[in-house]
């Protein structure tokens, strides 16, 4: 007879995860809840089936990695630039406040200073997952709270990239301070040498392999490339450099993020990624020892005090200090108060090496449980809060709407609706004024569209990736659209929101490579412009004319 232990533990944890996970979203959670639930109902210390819990923590181990792949290929350091001066300062002193705060709370329930550490670090990240499922759920992805939010846990995601190196260095902890000293130089060390290795092969070797893959046209082959390039570096990491999977993966994705298939390896492989990582929530779960509530109450309300009010309370504090609005200060503050895959990553970590004991897993994955589910509700309370006061006139987000605004949509006769706040939009719209053409312009920006306000050019206070904004720019009377914003995922939601409003509409994109024409294209847009090709086609003509 055949093993099927393999095929039991995958159909078993996925089937309960799927009904757990179903669940939890009809009830307006995140999914994430339902998947760790599924652990615990698949765990050993419950009745009833249980999966193999050797094969799920190594299937797990691939959840890690396409965890860490993703975020090194969505990370933008745009993003970054863009809201650097409150993220950067904001992220680095909240992280450093909770991960002290852990590690104090560790040392009162007489844990040592390598387990405090890595028990504050897990309780300083919050879940990337979560918050962008929340500021897209709140429609705040696009606008500037949303931005400073995303540019916050980007600057916390470097946090984990960092401890992933540090932790090795911790488990000498109780060889002296020269021995650990020494411990994390060399892994820094290796670190460092493993990042120059994987970027000069990917310059030199992963981009023209997988030029050639794409040149075959052949769909499958691509994403077979993307994973196993994604697994062949952790791999390479761990048995060569030494260093974790988590580290290697991130390396891995950041170089194929930042080459031109980035985006096209990012949709390929989120399918992979979502199956997976839901058998990493499975896989967390199932270590967790329900005794432990009722044997470590006091531990596990001081986690859920450091998630819930601590984090929240510093970063609203800090976002206040640095005269930011309070709408934005709210979103950081409410988007921090929980924790997850990061957290569960630098844990396991920890737990593996020695350091983090066993019940640090489990206060971990109840503050997790609680601080997820309570997200939306506080999301929710936010509004409510919002919605009591009268902004302040003066606030970015929220200005006084310009006279142009104020008229009814069949006011409102552009030709042309433009989209996008860079150099490009300002041209263009430059260009179509002085060809007579009736143009609107619409964004969320009060500086941009002060920037862009002439004779002739109509500007709109709104965000485009909603439909209700496109409404009053007049998109319904509108012959053509045109999308000039920067991220994919903005031009991608402006599409589907113009074809809500008008379905016979134009749509006119740019797009930077070829994988983002093709998702634009099949998101609705009728022509896209290729950048690199108009360019291409401009130096071949001033080429030819000069000779």
């Amino acid at each position: 007879m055949h093993d099927l232990t393999i095929i039991t533990t995958l159909t078993g944890g996925l089937a309960v995860a799927l009904v757990f996970g179903w669940m939890t979203q009809r009830l307006g959670l995140s999914t994430l809840v339902g998947y760790m639930l599924a652990g615990i109902v698949v765990g050993p210390y419950t009745p009833g089936f249980v999966a193999d819990a050797n094969l799920a923590s190594q299937m797990a181990e691939i959840g890690v990695i396409l965890l860490m792949f993703g975020v090194g290929l969505h990370f933008h350091p745009q993003e970054l630039l863009r809201v650097w001066r409150i993220a950067v300062p904001g992220a680095v002193a909240q992280s450093a406040v909770a991960a002290v705060a852990g590690w104090a709370a560790a040392r009162a329930f007489g844990w040592s200073h390598g387990a405090g550490i890595v028990f504050g670090m897990a309780l300083a990240v919050a879940s990337t997952v979560v918050l962008m499922r929340m500021l897209i759920a709140q429609d705040r992805l696009s606008s500037r709270d949303g931005h400073v939010a995303v540019g916050w846990l980007i600057v916390e995601d470097l946090f984990t990239v960092i401890a992933l190196v540090v932790l090795p260095a911790l488990a000498v902890e109780q060889a002296g301070a020269g021995a650990m000293s020494a411990a994390l130089a060399v892994a820094m060390g290796k670190a460092a040498l493993f990042a120059v290795l994987i970027w000069a092969l990917g310059t030199r070797l992963v981009a023209p392999l997988m030029e050639r893959i794409t040149r075959t046209q052949s769909t499958e082959l691509f994403t077979l490339t993307v994973f196993v390039i994604a697994l062949g570096v952790a791999l390479l990491a761990t048995e060569v450099f030494s260093v974790s999977v988590a580290l290697g993966a991130f390396f891995g994705g950041l170089v194929v993020g930042q080459s031109r298939f980035g985006s096209q390896a990012a949709a390929d492989m989120m399918p992979f990624r979502d199956v997976f990582s839901a058998l990493f929530f499975v896989s967390v779960g199932m270590l967790f020892n329900p005794a432990l509530i009722t044997s470590q109450p006091g531990l596990i309300l001081t986690a859920l005090a450091i998630v819930l009010i601590v984090k929240p309370l510093v970063a609203l504090a800090i976002v206040m200090l640095m005269r930011d609005t309070p709408r934005t200060a709210m979103t950081v503050a409410v988007g921090l108060a929980q924790i997850g895959e990061f957290s569960f990553i630098l844990a396991a970590l920890g737990k593996s090496l020695g350091i983090l004991p066993a019940e640090g897993l489990d206060v971990l994955v109840i503050a997790a449980i609680v601080s997820i589910a309570l997200n939306p509700l506080l999301f929710r309370a936010q509004e409510a809060i919002e919605s009591r006061f009268k902004p302040v006139p003066n606030e970015i987000e929220e200005p006084a709407p310009a006279a142009e605004a104020t008229g009814t949509p069949q006011e409102i006769t552009s030709l042309v609706l433009i989209t996008g706040r860079g150099e490009l939009a300002q041209r263009l719209v430059q260009r179509c004024a002085r060809g007579g053409l009736a143009v609107c312009v619409i964004d969320d920006e009060t500086g941009v569209l002060e920037s862009i306000r002439r004779p002739g050019v109509t500007v709109i206070l709104g965000d485009p990736g909603q439909q209700d904004a496109l409404k009053a720019a007049g998109l319904a009377h509108a012959k053509m659209i045109v999308i000039t914003n920067p991220l994919l995922t903005e031009k991608m939601r402006i599409c589907v929101a113009a074809r809500g409003v008008s379905p016979r509409i134009a749509i006119v994109a740019t797009a930077d490579n070829d994988a983002e024409r093709a998702w634009l294209e099949e998101f609705g847009a009728a022509f896209v412009c290729d950048v690199q090709d108009e360019m291409a086609d401009l130096l071949l003509r001033s080429i030819r004319s000069g000779l």
